[in-house]
Parts: C-alpha cells; structure tokens; sequence
C-alpha cells in the first residue's frame, strides 16, 4: 500500500558530505530522514523556494525530456530499503500507460518537487524505518539515519 508524504525539511550542512531531507506523512505523524548529495539538496531546495535557475539543470532537463516525449510524471515512490539505502520509482504516464523507472530517492524527490508530483512511500518501508516505539529516534542526526546510494 501507497501512503502520500510530504517534504517536510532539507537541511544542508555546507560543511558535511552528506545532506538531509525528512519525509512526513501527509496524514499520520510518521516521518523518516533520507540523506542525500548537496547537489540535490540544492536542486530541492531551490525549487521549493521557487528559484529558477537561468540555464536548465539535470533535474529540469529530465522534466523537459519527459514533456516533450508527451508524458508526464505521474508519481514519486520511496518503494523500498535494502541495507540502509533508499530505493525510488518514477512513475511516468504516456498514452495512458503507466512506465516505472528506477531512480535514487533524491533523483527522484528533485525531479518530483520540479513537477508539483505526489510522494508516496510504500507502507512497508514506513513500517521499516518509523516503529511507532521509535518515531521521536528517527530525527535527523540520530543513529538510525538511512541514505540513498548516490
């Protein structure tokens, strides 16, 4: 099962190697850190903050890519953690068919926030990193943080 999340923070630590986004429920109190590369905490961060940068960047080039092909981003998917590394799809809509693609959490989250695209995250995972027991441990800077693999 599918459950919708938020993008609730990006801290960027300029002098650390690797940044931090938290991901809420939007209709729970679950939330969980994902650590991600300053280039894509960047490309979040500007985005949400509505910069758009003079000269397209990766994550804007691949929404063009996808537009010009007559498709459109349907949905963001965290779809599982294997060894503490994030694993995400991209759902893409074309001619009423539905395409998935492999793609790193923050790949993704960027891509998805450069679309107004809805986040999921499927319930096992959310299962995986928020036990209710553990929910205040799951805080950026604990010792329960997860990653992505790139």
């Amino acid at each position: 099962m599918l459950i919708r999340v938020d993008l609730a923070r990006i801290i960027i630590r300029e002098n650390g190697e690797s940044q931090v986004i938290v991901l809420k429920e939007r209709e729970g109190d679950r939330h969980f850190p994902i650590l991600i590369g300053l280039s894509e905490a960047i490309a979040i961060d500007r985005r949400v903050k509505g910069i758009d940068p003079p000269r397209p960047l990766t994550h804007d080039l691949m929404s063009l890519i996808i537009q010009s092909l007559d498709a459109e981003l349907d949905r963001v998917v965290i779809s599982d953690l294997k060894n503490h590394t994030f694993f995400a799809t991209l759902i893409i809509r074309r001619n009423g068919d539905l395409i998935p693609i492999d793609a790193r959490p923050s790949d993704a989250i960027a891509l998805g926030v450069n679309n107004d695209t809805p986040l999921y995250v499927e319930e096992s995972v959310l299962r995986t990193v928020c036990a209710p027991e553990e929910s205040d441990q799951n805080e950026p800077g604990s010792d329960d943080e997860y990653h992505t693999d790139g």
